[in-house]
């Protein structure tokens, strides 16, 4: 399910929360990143239609998803849930998903009401950056 490296092109990410789902949108080619939408978490299928029109409109080459970790390394309890919806992403939309550190993202963001998106695209944009750098 999940790959070792995003591919390039388009990509969307999430920061999945219990109530809500930050989502950015960002491109491996241009290196950039910004918050695109937040969506209601429940009810699901209104969750996966939401997303499933995103992909529509972007068409990414492939999606990241936010996983949570303590400072230490450690695996978050919430975790287990972000790598369910990964799963669930990959199996719904056929397109490679990556799961992505995301300490931070939240505490990173600046207060606002997209507050999950803004946190969805510094981890994206962590992601780009990083790529950039091991290439």
């Amino acid at each position: 399910m999940a790959t070792p490296e995003a591919p390039a092109g388009v990509l969307l990410a999430f920061d999945f929360g219990e109530v809500r789902i930050g989502v950015a949108i960002g491109n491996s080619l241009t290196g950039g990143a910004r918050p695109l939408v937040v969506i209601p978490t429940n009810p699901k299928d209104q969750r996966f239609a939401r997303i499933a029109e995103l992909i529509a409109e972007w068409q990414p080459a492939g999606l990241v998803v936010g996983l949570p970790v303590y400072p230490d390394g450690a695996a978050h309890p919430f975790a287990a849930r972000c790598q369910r919806f990964a799963q669930q992403l990959a199996g719904r939309t056929g397109l490679p998903v990556v799961l992505e550190d995301e300490r931070y993202t939240s505490a990173l963001a600046p207060e606002s009401e997209n507050l999950d998106a803004q946190a969805a695209a510094i981890l994206l944009q962590g992601l780009l950056n990083a790529k950039v750098h091991s290439a």
